[in-house]
């Protein structure tokens, strides 16, 4: 039997931050494999969130750590993001939408002090419409953010709340502390 490879320090503790870290109720968090070619070490976790027992988006994160450093990190971590959900399709067409969806991002780690620098990414709107043997449902909207980002320090526990409150922001749950007020049903009084 191999004894167990020793981590680095920055690492592990990173890993720690990541675990440490409770999100909302409604977002289910797991750990993953992590792809194994982009860094010497890495970690991953997926997540979905749940509506009234519906998954409405979901969300995979992916640290990354080489202890040499990398340019265009400009840092040692790296955390990777890809995010994704359903949008009613007034909402998916609207033009303004990419801007809105990585100003979520951003407003939510600079909201849980998740220092960072070297933010990029890519939001992208879809919509969809369904012909013949798959006609059905009406028109479908989708969202979808990728985005990385090197931390400030390897306390990562406000970067999860903050990926977090991503998740929450493209789901469309209100802000926690806060009610949805119920829909109205057509031809109710």
């Amino acid at each position: 039997m191999a004894p167990p490879i020793a981590l680095p320090e920055t690492f592990a503790r990173a890993v720690a931050g990541l675990r440490s870290a409770t999100p909302r109720p409604e977002i289910v968090l797991e750990e993953v494999g992590a792809p194994q070619r982009l860094a010497p070490y890495a970690f991953a976790l997926s997540a979905a969130v749940l509506r009234d027992d519906d998954e409405v988006a979901t969300g995979r994160l992916i640290l990354l750590h080489d202890p040499a450093g990398h340019e265009a990190w400009q840092g040692t971590l790296r955390l990777v993001t890809y995010v994704t959900a359903e949008l009613e399709v007034d909402l998916a067409s609207d033009p303004l939408l990419p801007s809105v969806g990585w100003t979520w991002l951003t407003d939510a780690l600079d909201a849980q002090g998740a220092g960072h620098r070297a933010i990029g990414g890519t939001v992208t709107q879809t919509l969809s419409t369904r012909f013949g043997e798959l006609a059905g449902p009406p028109a479908a909207g989708d969202i979808e953010i990728r985005a990385s980002w090197t931390p400030l320090r390897a306390d990562l526990g406000p970067h999860l709340l903050g990926w977090c409150t991503l998740l929450a922001s493209t789901a469309g749950l209100p802000p926690p502390g806060v009610t949805a007020l119920p829909t109205r049903r057509a031809g109710a009084a």
